[in-house]
């Protein structure tokens, strides 16, 4: 771990110090004013922790189980081979842009009863939030148009307390303010939307560029979930976490003095070639793929790794299962302060036999 000056903090690089930090609750929170998202859309269970964190994630937590998640894959695959074959029959397009970005919409607004909002509209709120995010991290202040987007949410979430199943249990539970009930729809939708929308324009991305990989895993359809899970740990779709030190102590043999800003990467934790030999390389079959760090640990564990996995290996399965496959147009390299993704995964589609087959 280093003091980088740039972030006025400390950067945890190390796989065994980033679980430390985000294991050791007493001392390292998030809750502190300088954390970004709640500078954005306000307290939440993203930025609470202890009790406070318990009552305002506990709320939502029931619709992301696994169980209940899974009962979505049949409409997600098809959904997935829906807008697959919409581009395919366009002969083309950006990828991110035509199926990873409006699945994980369709998807989140599906699970917060918000069908009545256009997609469009999501989208254009998620992309606001989303770039507030990465302005107020690089020292920023939040963008005017993001605390309209916000608004806009808001009166969205207002509207459908009564008459989503999902709203209306939690205004019930009388656990949560209106306020604190939009907060957290705002994190789970820009955090359902960023992580699902990312690990697919990534594992596309990443199958588009070796089409040796691409021919490999269509022909073999057991190795989508493990090419899958690799992509993740090379390319966590949030880069890393903060968290902040409530007393002086001593992390990874240095001194850390009380509200020091602790950067934790995952991306640099789950590339620790002590942990992942040749951590570089897309490795499908990992043994140890159960100590990536993508999601996060502890309490503040990502609340929709069970849909974004399902999501991503629903998109990855429609791209594969689709008679004509696509060959790579202009791949954008994954890029982002916070949130890596790819700016587009451009592919164009041939008749079967002509390349990929």
């Amino acid at each position: 771990m280093a003091w980088i000056d740039s972030l006025a903090g400390w950067l945890v690089t190390s796989h065994q110090i980033c679980v430390e930090v985000m294991l050791d609750l007493e001392t390292f929170t998030v809750d502190d004013p300088r954390f970004s998202t709640s500078r954005v859309i306000g307290p939440s269970m993203l930025s609470l922790d202890g009790l406070e964190h318990r009552r305002h994630r506990d709320p939502f937590a029931g619709p992301f189980r696994p169980g209940k998640i899974q009962q979505l894959e049949e409409e997600i695959e098809g959904e997935a081979r829906r807008l697959v074959s919409r581009v395919a029959a366009d002969g083309g397009g950006d990828l991110r842009s035509t199926v990873a970005a409006p699945l994980a919409a369709t998807v989140m607004a599906g699970l917060l009863d918000m069908t009545d909002v256009p997609v469009s509209d999501v989208l254009a709120w998620y992309d606001e939030i989303v770039d507030a995010v990465h302005t107020v991290t690089a020292g920023g202040e939040v963008p005017g148009s993001a605390l309209s987007a916000f608004d806009e949410l808001k009166q969205a979430v207002a509207g459908n307390l009564s008459s989503s199943d999902l709203l209306s249990v939690v205004d019930a539970s009388g656990t949560l303010t209106v306020d604190e009930i939009v907060s957290n729809v705002a994190v789970l939708l820009f955090g359902g939307i960023v992580t699902s929308e990312s690990s697919t324009a990534i594992a596309y991305r990443y199958l588009l560029d070796d089409p040796d990989l691409h021919r490999a895993i269509r022909r073999d359809r057991s190795l989508v979930a493990p090419f899958v899970e690799e992509t993740l740990r090379l390319e966590p779709s949030a880069s890393a976490v903060d968290r902040y030190a409530t007393s002086d102590t001593v992390l990874g043999g240095v001194r850390v003095t009380e509200g020091d800003l602790v950067r934790v990467s995952l991306s640099a934790a789950n590339r620790d070639p002590t942990v992942f030999p040749d951590p570089d390389d897309l490795a499908i079959g990992r043994s140890n793929l159960g100590r990536s760090v993508t999601f996060a640990r502890g309490p503040h564990a990502c609340l929709g790794v069970h849909l974004a996995r399902l999501e991503t290996v629903a998109a990855v399965g429609a791209l594969l299962g689709h008679p004509e496959q696509p060959v790579a147009g202009g791949l954008d390299p994954i890029t982002g302060l916070v949130f890596r993704v790819p700016e587009t995964v451009d592919a164009a589609w041939q008749r079967p036999g002509d390349a990929v087959n």
